[in-house]
This record gives C-alpha cells, structure tokens and sequence, in this order.
C-alpha cells in the first residue's frame, strides 16, 4: 500500500445529524456541496446517542452507528456519494463524556447493577467513598422531581418484572436492581406458596434453588477477578431460569406478581412502602432529588449536565472500546478527519491525541511522522494562550480565529454608550475584568460546587 499524504481540508461544511436529517438526506445534498466548492463533509457525532437526541453529543454506545440517523448501509452510500464528489469525509468524536439518562447506557446500567465491581466502574469517574456516609460504595442519581420520600408514597417508582428479571420504574427511567436484592421480593411468601404447591413441587424448588444461588452472589465491593466473574455468569443463569419458571408455571408467575404489587406499597397508606425503601437501600445508586446534584453528587460531568457523565479515557480498555468504530471508518478509507470535542476535559489530553494518531496510522508500518490523521481539537485559546507543540495536532477548530473575524462586526466607537447604558442599569460602574472574575466565582460556588467539595 503507497502512503498516501495526509489530506488537509480546503473547505468544510457541518452537517448536524439527527432524526430529522439522516444519512439519507445528507447524501442528497453532496452534489450542491460539490458545486459549492466544498472540499471535506464534516459531521456531527454519528455514534448512539439517547433517542431523540438533536445533536448527537450524548452517546451511549460508541461501538455503533446512531439507528435514528439510518443503517449501515445507508451510511455506506452516503460515503460512497461523497468519494464519487472527490470530496472526503470528517467526523465529530466525543471522547469526554456520554450520555447516561434513563439508564439507556449499557455501561451506566452495569455500574447501577454491580456497583464498585462493575466491569465498567473504572470507566466513569466515580468517588465511591465520599464524605457523605449515606454514599459509600453508592453512586448519586440525582433524577427525582421532589424529595426522596415524598416521590416514594405518591408511589412514582414501582418495581417491575420482566423477562426474569426486576428493575425499577420511575417516569421515563428504567434502573436496574442489583440481583443479589431480588431475593426480598422472591423469598417472600414463601411458607403460602409451599402449602399452596406442596414442598415437593418442582417449581417450587426450582425457586428455592434460585434463590439459593441468589444468596451465593458475592457482595457489591467484591475485589476477587474471579469471584466477580462468577457473579455475572450465575446471574445469567439465574435470569434464564427465572424467566422460564415464570413462563410455565402460572402459579408461580402469579405469586411473583402479588409480592412485586405488595412491595409497590398503597398510596395514602405510608408504612406500606417500607420494604421498597429497604429494596432501594440495598442498590449501588442512592435516588435524590435533582436539586442537590450542585452538592452531593460522586460522579464527574460534562460542566454540570447530571445526564452526562464523564469517562476516563486514559484508561486503556475505555479507549479502545470507545474507538472500535471510529477506527474501522478510519482503516476502510471512508472517514479521512477527526475533529475532537473538549479535548481539555480529557485527564491527559496528549496522550489521548497520540493515541489516536498511533491507532490510525497505516497498516504497512510506513507513517508521515506524528500526524498520519488530520486532527484538530476543540479548544478556546486564551489570549495569550499557544497550542502545546508536542500534541500530535493540525490545528484547533477555530474559535480564537472566529472571535478575530467577529470583531469587525462590533463598533468599537459605541463601547462608551454601552457600558454607560449597563451601568445604570445595574446601578453601579465594574469594569469587565472584575465582573468576569466574579461570574466566574459564582459558576465555581454554584454549577460547580460538588467538583469542589470532591477536589
């Protein structure tokens, strides 16, 4: 294979991505692109993002292409009209965060699951021990409307069951319950279901075996590799075997659904709902309400968005997971650019970015130096700011060069009139310096004040 010269954009044009313009739609536009003169199609995140999503940056799974956008094979014929243009392709990737709302996060859902044991836990940023007693080894899900306890008596959560196994339902969030709880629910009424089937009776010691296997299930803050392979595998089983005793025998699937109604509780009725608090006290996430994310929560964000959670790229798993796609687009040709969203949110964002250039460089060993992919960062450089020299970059996006260019749309000669204007109407005169060190402060104090409490 010749080595081919990194190819560097003469024009690019943004193409926003979402339900409502598809891989489709964007292919019928090229030819007017082309005419345009428009050399590199950039795209918006095209990776699973949450349903509904407009733009793309709240992904939840970023092995696949985003179902809303089309199928493979439509994207397939998007690319290929953008080469039958001589034009190429660049793509947005979102390597800080990812999107964690109604629990549709794969990863996020084994955390909840499995706790500090999770495969993923490492994935996230998560303080497992924090000050707050009533959060260890728990993660903070700050998704109520109102106050924990008033959420519970209006009987707004219910336990579901499913397909053998329990969740919780709360609106439009579906949360696992860790299995090793499920035997509050399974185990109890027992003693009737025996008088009622006899002791003898196959389903029921099928569900006393399966409880059984429940109890067996090491703890939350397991350690042990092997202990925590076990759990996932025995929870399986136990799923597969729940599943089917419920399926054939109605008995059985009828006593599991009065256990689910009478641990719901009944609405004006408080003390009914005890044992669903109990339930919850035993999960790996402790449901709050949205108002003390500012303060309580563990998890690092995206800025203060709770429904975006950061993930520790310089984890070797997390990135290779993360890029699976990326790379295959890169390695059959069809994406040729990347642009990298808040690459300063990122825990060394060197690494990271010769990281991504040693993944794509070509296959016959041959390269073009530290920069076989053209790549450029999303980054606000501040005024006496310059670029590190060793990140392995062609350049940022642009927004200290755009805030250049928007100066000659602002009439310097009306700075005077304005500020006088702003001053009486905040009666009082700050120049901008101090009013931007003090809205600064104020974020830190408010927006950001957990980040704080964990620094």
């Amino acid at each position: 294979m010749a080595i081919q010269a990194v190819r560097i954009p003469l024009s690019t044009y943004r193409l926003q991505l979402n339900h409502s313009f598809t891989f489709s739609e964007a292919r019928e536009i090229v030819p007017y692109l082309h005419a345009l003169g428009i050399s590199d199609c950039y795209l918006s995140p095209v990776t699973k993002s949450m349903p509904g999503s407009d733009h793309g940056y709240d992904t939840v799974d970023p092995t696949l292409l985003n179902p809303e956008l089309g199928t493979p094979d439509d994207f397939t014929q998007f690319v290929d009209t953008v080469h039958e243009h001589r034009m190429s392709l660049l793509v947005d990737v979102v390597p800080n965060h990812m999107g964690i709302g109604k629990a549709l996060n794969r990863w996020w859902r084994d955390v909840l699951e499995n706790g500090p044991s999770a495969r993923y836990a490492t994935a996230f940023d998560i303080d497992w021990h924090p000050i707050k007693q009533e959060l260890n080894n728990k993660v903070l899900l700050p998704i109520l409307a109102d106050q924990y306890g008033t959420v519970l008596e209006n009987q707004e959560m219910i336990v579901e069951f499913q397909q053998g196994e329990f969740s919780l339902r709360y609106g439009e969030h579906q949360l696992p319950l860790t299995p090793k709880s499920w035997i509050r629910v399974l185990g109890a009424g027992m003693e009737e279901l025996i008088a009622r089937m006899g002791e003898s009776d196959a389903s029921v010691m099928e569900l006393q075996s399966i409880l059984t296997a429940l109890r067996n299930l090491p703890e939350l803050d397991e350690t042990d590799q092997a202990r925590i392979a076990e759990r996932y595998r025995e929870v399986e089983i136990v799923k597969k075997r729940l599943a089917q005793l419920t399926e054939s025998n109605q008995t059985v699937e009828a006593h599991l659904r009065d256990n689910v109604a009478r641990l719901n509780g009944s609405k004006g009725e408080p003390e009914t709902f005890d044992e669903l608090d109990d339930l919850l006290d035993a999960q790996a996430y402790r449901l709050a309400s949205w108002k003390v994310a500012s303060e309580e929560i563990n998890y690092r964000r995206f800025f203060d968005i709770n429904d975006l959670a950061a993930i520790r790229m310089e984890n070797p798993m997390v990135f290779q997971e993360s890029h699976e796609l990326l790379m295959k687009l890169i390695r059959e040709g069809m994406v040729t650019g990347v642009r990298v969203d808040h690459v300063d949110g990122l825990y060394e964002p060197g690494l990271y970015l010769k990281q991504l250039q040693d993944l794509a460089k070509h296959p016959d060993g041959g390269n073009l130096g530290d920069r076989d992919l053209f790549l450029v960062v999303e980054k606000i450089l501040g005024h006496d700011e310059v670029l590190p020299d060793a990140w392995p970059v062609h350049g940022t996006t642009g927004y200290d060069f755009t805030n250049l260019v928007n100066g000659l749309f602002v009439q310097t000669a009306n700075e005077r009139v304005w500020t006088e204007t702003y001053s009486r109407f905040i009666d009082r005169d700050t120049s901008y310096s101090d009013l931007a060190y003090a809205s600064k402060q104020l974020i830190m104090r408010v927006s950001m004040a957990s980040e704080l409490n964990v620094l």
